[in-house]
């Protein structure tokens, strides 16, 4: 099994380099290709992975078959049992899977550690699904009894993004496998070391081999997910173009998907709002996790003379010290399209009020700090256009109608948030924002468990919530039951 990740601060850490995980066992992928994986913040390789193959998927799933038989006649309250272990595991090492994710994404530690309590959140979600699942049955007429159950579809699969490497995979794997199925998960090959842990840490926990396996890749494994006979169902999470490709191949080949992409989300702030709340949540929705989130707010719409709010907008953000308080970008690319994105607002017209465009804590690390732009049209690309990274673009309008038509004219629909002390004001928002995900002076309205989390619009594709009660529906598919054990004195259709 890997070894625990021994950093303790930010100094440089080197560690294992990510293999596959198939049946039990970390194995090396039969790929030739082999990338670096950095730790952003020193801009340097802290391991390497190399790529699986399409013929990594297929031994993945022939190995993954032959455990889900067995797995899926486990009692539900045992399979979920494993997910309290593992979350015993997961607070003992909390610290530990912190650093680890804090080092290969990027993330400040504090970031970091919510990430991983965010996945215990989804693990004891997990854990309580024997009892939401109980099932229904009831006497449809004298001595007929129906009933429904729940039942696993067999081998799934899921492909994960950088940004969240440890909580997004448990958005999967708890309904997944507390529902009776094996799983192959293919974690983004820039963060591939968290989703390792957490394969060893399921293993201790009691996970019987071969029912979660890695495999390790780009874009061949991924398709080799889409097209494998073996694989009933896929969720994705990731950019708006891949996730509609993703979306369209698994179908094809009938599969179930659910496919989350990328986001612009709006921001809605009127005069009444709260000063120093709207100031502390409009920052931390925006430069929180560097941006680096599809729930992050990229957009805020200023209706009428809200001057005072703004201020104070960017007199937060100017405070918070990158390295510190914000962590860096994940690639140099990254960095170079987020400064260009700033570069053409300014060229645009638009004044930039905050520049974090000459952050640098560390030397060779990808940094951009804090950026507020304001004065912007709605057709500027810093508007229209996922940027994912910590840059607030203001667009000025005279009423709240017209702040609602720039939000719906958006193609994506993940979330939209509004500032106001107003019921009124705020029930028209939330009944009127083309958006999945609402929030009430909350920037980041992200659904705690039990409440699923997924978008509309080009921030989705396929029905449903990848998490909650959704997610477990997702990975499942009910079996209706209908019994008669005696002759019956009356006649229905069913006799």
């Amino acid at each position: 099994m890997i070894e625990p990740f021994r950093a303790t601060s930010d100094a440089f850490t080197p560690f294992a380099d990510a293999r596959n995980f198939i049946g039990g066992a970390f194995v090396e992928p039969s790929g030739d290709t082999v990338a670096p994986i950095h730790n952003p913040r020193w801009g340097r390789p802290m391991a390497s992975v190399r790529f699986g193959t399409a013929g990594d998927v297929d031994h993945a799933v022939r190995v993954a078959t032959e455990a889900q038989r067995e797995w899926a006649m486990w009692p539900m309250r045992e399979r979920a049992h494993i997910f309290y272990m593992a979350r015993e595991l997961v607070m003992r090492n909390i610290d530990e899977l912190a650093w680890l994710v804090s080092h290969e994404n990027g993330k400040i530690f504090a970031e970091a550690r919510a990430e991983v309590e965010k996945g215990v959140e989804c693990m004891e979600f997990g854990c309580s699904l024997p009892n939401l699942a109980a099932g229904t049955h009831l006497e449809v007429s004298r001595g007929v009894r129906c009933e429904v159950v729940d039942e696993p579809l067999g081998v799934v699969a899921g492909v994960t993004p950088f940004n969240f490497p440890f909580m997004v995979p448990l958005w999967m794997l708890p309904q997944a496998l507390v529902g009776g199925n094996a799983f192959v998960l293919k974690p983004s090959e820039r963060v591939p070391l968290s989703s390792q842990r957490l394969a060893a840490i399921l293993t201790e926990a009691g996970l019987p081999k071969g029912v979660l396996n890695l495999v390790q890749g780009g874009r061949e494994v991924v398709e080799a997910l889409c097209d494998h006979p073996g694989i009933a169902a896929l969720g994705f999470v990731g950019s708006t173009p891949v996730a509609k490709a993703v979306y369209g191949r698994a179908c094809a080949t009938g599969k179930r998907a659910l496919c989350l992409g990328g986001a612009k989300n709006h921001l809605v702030v009127v005069p009444d709002a709260d000063v120093a709340l709207t100031a502390e949540n409009v920052v931390a929705s925006f430069a929180g996790c560097a941006g680096q989130r599809c729930m992050a707010a990229s957009v805020l719409l200023a209706v009428g003379d809200v001057d005072p709010i703004l201020d104070a907008i960017v007199e937060r953000a100017r405070k918070l010290v990158p390295g510190r308080d914000i962590g860096p970008v994940t690639t140099e690319a990254a960095r170079t399209k987020i400064v260009g994105y700033v570069d053409a607002a300014e060229r645009a017209g638009g004044r930039v009020r905050l520049d974090g465009r000459g952050a640098r804590p560390t030397e060779d690390g990808w940094w951009v700090g804090p950026t507020v732009i304001d004065g912007l049209g709605p057709d500027v690309s810093a508007v229209r256009e996922e940027i994912f990274g910590p840059v607030l673009s203001v667009v000025r309008v005279a009423t709240l109608d017209e702040a609602l038509r720039i939000e719906n004219a958006n193609p994506f629909g993940n979330a939209a948030a509004v500032y106001t002390t107003s019921g009124d004001v705020a029930r028209r928002v939330m009944g009127s924002t083309s958006a999945g995900m609402c929030g009430v002076n909350v920037g980041v309205p992200v659904p705690r468990e039990p409440f699923g989390f997924g978008g509309w619009n080009d921030s989705c594709f396929g029905a449903g919530n990848l998490t909650g009660w959704d997610g477990f529906r997702f990975w499942t598919r009910q079996r209706k039951i209908t019994t008669k054990w005696a002759l019956q004195k009356d006649a229905t259709w069913m006799s």
